[in-house]
């Protein structure tokens, strides 16, 4: 397919502008001085339908959830109900003005002191900050939280205690909030190894930054222990809560102990994920660190809302306004129109699915540890080394059959993390659907064996071929003139790429 600019014809044009009939005037008094060109932009010399049509066909290429399955499950994409999109597209939501006077906004206010209310009854806490824009910046909102109530306290505790089984943003959120970074190991089971954090835990120590299930998709059963050991010692726990999507109805994080729990309602509670963002990070937390909260929090005096300052020992602003307020709009309808057991068979849905995967294909791709997991399950493609075949092999050959391919090389922490890859196969998804994967899966299994070379130079059938990820890290293509640059290097012309 060839490049927009390269279908243009001289002259050719998509519009037409009525005569100008301001020709006595100087363009100076008309157009900035920064905003003026001595020459012509180089545009594309194109008709409307030829727009039209090429970005209708580059559309077609995508892949995503509305075309089958995707395998990056809760943690990116996952089905949202689309009556969540037309709650958030209501127009009395969409022009609301963040600097609008309070009185206008009566019922954005409430949505979001409502939500408050759910969230901590989902969790287990008494008071959330809806400000953090996304994951990671709800995870160092939180780390500020702990920083300042050791400092209120007159504690100045510097470490933090983080698993080798935690996302990745877990280890640089701690060291961005001035600690430093501890790792836990896991045991055998593919948890935290009790033991050496029984060790590491001490009164330096501000705490543990925890994920349960953990980033293998692992129930950490010894959670009650852990609490004790981080308590014991006056430090305070945190719950990441990118994997809740296992959690809901089942285990409320603040029963468990945890102090300060994170959220990603762009991933658990209905908005798409996939291509970074939208986002929203809340933060909750118990009592005794709601002073900490930052500024604003929404209050009720029985009669209006309010954003009010959160007092002095607050943390301050993290942001200059309330998250992505749609993306709590979405949530506080899913939440609505799941209710608690419909939460609760979500998570369950989830949890069945994920093992039913793990149980059809552990055969075929031995997992990292093979036990009753999470919500999602880790598979390695090492047995057919042997055979010149990788899991990036395996990602690509699923695209030929219609397939997102799951995460791949991830985690890496396992004791057999070589060639890993990680399904997520959300509640959304039906047994069919499952089968088929599983269906496909296996054939891929056997076609390594046999016919290697159908996955070393899969995808076969998509539009664009197998990149060149080393060259398109090293050199990218940023602008037009970088891809005209590359041509004259490699002497070819687009038209003549196999997409």
């Amino acid at each position: 397919m060839r490049l927009i600019f390269e279908k243009g014809t001289t002259g050719r044009q998509g519009f037409s502008l009525p005569s100008d009939r301001f020709t006595d005037i100087p363009v100076a008094d008309c157009v900035p001085e920064y905003a003026r060109i001595d020459s012509p932009k180089p545009l594309t010399e194109v008709s409307e339908v030829d727009v039209i049509r090429h970005f209708t066909q580059l559309s077609k290429f995508n892949r995503g959830l509305d075309d089958g399955l995707y395998a990056l499950g809760s943690c990116t994409m996952k089905y949202n109900p689309r009556v969540n999109e037309v709650v958030a597209a209501l127009p009395a939501f969409i022009h609301a003005h963040p600097l609008a006077p309070e009185e206008t906004v009566q019922g954005s206010l409430r949505v979001m002191y409502s939500l408050n209310t759910l969230l901590c009854e989902i969790v287990g806490v008494d008071q959330f900050t809806m400000a953090p824009a996304a994951g990671a910046h709800g995870e160092l909102t939180g780390i500020l939280i702990i920083r300042q109530y050791f400092n209120d306290r007159g504690e100045s505790r510097s470490k933090m205690l983080v698993p080798d089984s935690a996302h990745g943003t877990n280890p640089a959120t701690a060291a961005m909030a001035g600690y430093r970074v501890v790792e836990v190991k896991s045991n055998e089971r593919g948890t935290v190894d009790v033991a050496q954090l029984t060790e590491l835990m001490d009164d330096d120590t501000a705490g543990l930054m925890l994920t349960n299930p953990n980033t293998v998709g692992l129930y950490d059963d010894e959670v009650c222990a852990i609490e004790q050991i981080v308590h014991g010692k006056g430090g305070l726990l945190y719950y990441d809560g990118a994997n809740l999507n296992a959690s809901l109805g089942i285990v409320r994080p603040g029963d468990t102990g945890f102090d300060v729990v994170h959220l990603n309602l762009h991933k658990t509670f209905s908005t798409p994920h996939g291509g970074g963002g939208p986002g929203a990070g809340p933060i909750g937390v118990k009592k005794r660190l709601v002073p900490y909260l930052p500024s604003p929090v929404v209050t009720y005096d029985g009669e209006k809302y309010h954003l009010a300052d959160a007092g002095e020992k607050s943390i301050g602003r993290v942001r200059a306004f309330w998250s992505n307020f749609p993306v709590l709009l979405k949530s506080y309808a899913w939440i609505l129109s799941m209710g608690p057991d419909g939460l609760y068979d979500a998570s369950a849905t989830s949890i069945i699915n994920a093992n039913y995967v793990l149980s059809k294909l552990k055969g075929a791709y031995r997992p990292s540890y093979d036990r009753f997991c999470g919500h999602e399950c880790v598979l390695t493609a090492r047995d057919y080394k042997e055979y010149g075949v990788k899991t990036l092999d395996i990602a690509k050959r699923l695209m030929d059959y219609g397939i997102h391919p799951p995460t791949i090389y991830f985690p890496h922490f396992a004791p057999y993390a070589e060639e890993t890859m990680m399904v997520e196969p959300p509640e959304s998804e039906s047994k069919e659907v499952l089968d088929a994967f599983i269906e496909i899966m296996l054939k891929i299994s056997e076609e390594a064996r046999t016919s290697p070379e159908l996955l070393t130079e899969a995808p076969h059938t998509t539009p664009i071929r197998r990149t060149d990820d080393v060259t398109a890290a090293r050199r990218p293509i940023l602008t037009y003139d970088d891809e005209l640059a590359l041509k004259d290097q490699l002497n070819y012309r687009a038209e003549d790429i196999d997409y």
